[in-house]
């Protein structure tokens, strides 16, 4: 019988050849599953970096390709990569408060954005129990900027982080669960074995306009953001950021 949580799909395409010369090249198979789960929860968070990529629905080869995403693109990356080397897992589905993103997306645009983000993040199954996986969103170099900008303070809602432990966030995979964004979610949509059948129920509403500014100015805007704090270029702004998202349906 196939396995419904190992097989790829449209998004999933560990088969495709990319995906599958990068598992290869790094000899990831023959790990043990905990360091399995490690060498790809680890390639994602920091050989991926964090950015915006055109849509949250694109495969896993696109992200590759990228070299950055976000929650969901990071997400559907992590999945395929771990259903690659025999790891089962599932996408569970929420929103976030637009707050999360503030810093990230310009203050010019920010009034834009939809009250709710659409995110994820990864559920593996390891050693008889489901643990939840999101830290993997933000790269060391972009947290180690945030930790520093905000040194006094453990609360953080902002520049892509939701956390009340900013100094030390449960990030690193160590068998346990993993939080970066955990704080601004709002709506929890629950469990679904694919990002495919995610994306069939629920998509980011931006509607036209705002969908094609951001996929053709905003996002690289937003990148070009990322990059700077990133480098040291730009200087996070304290304004707004230590305020807990306001969550309004969650479960």
């Amino acid at each position: 019988m196939i396995d419904p949580l190992l097989v790829p799909t449209k998004l999933l395409d560990f088969d495709a050849a990319p995906l599958a010369r990068l598992i290869e090249n790094r000899g990831w198979r023959g790990l043990s599953e905990y360091d399995r789960i490690g060498a790809a929860y680890d390639f994602v968070r920091n050989e991926i970096a964090f950015g915006y990529n055109r849509a949250d629905d694109i495969p896993a080869s696109e992200v590759l390709s990228d070299g950055y995403g976000q929650c969901n693109t990071k997400g559907t990356l992590l999945m395929a990569l771990l259903r690659g080397v025999g790891i089962r897992c599932r996408l569970h589905g929420f929103t976030i408060h637009k707050g999360l993103q503030r810093g990230v997306v310009p203050e010019l645009v920010y009034p834009l954005a939809p009250q709710e983000i659409l995110h994820s993040w990864v559920e593996i199954e390891f050693q008889g129990a489901w643990i939840n996986l999101e830290g993997f969103i933000l790269d060391d170099a972009f947290l180690k900027v945030l930790q520093t900008s905000f040194s006094d303070t453990d609360s953080l809602c902002g520049y892509g982080a939701g956390t009340d432990c900013l100094g030390a966030p449960p990030v690193a995979w160590n068998g346990e669960d993993t939080y970066i964004q955990k704080t601004g979610i709002v709506q929890d949509f629950g469990v679904f074995d694919t990002p495919d059948a995610f994306y069939l129920s629920h998509e980011q509403s931006f509607g036209w306009l705002r969908g094609a500014l951001y996929r053709h100015i905003i996002r690289h805007w937003m990148n070009a953001r990322v990059r700077g704090f990133r480098s040291g270029r730009l200087k996070t702004d304290r304004r707004a950021t230590h305020a807990h998202a306001e969550p309004a349906n969650a479960t």
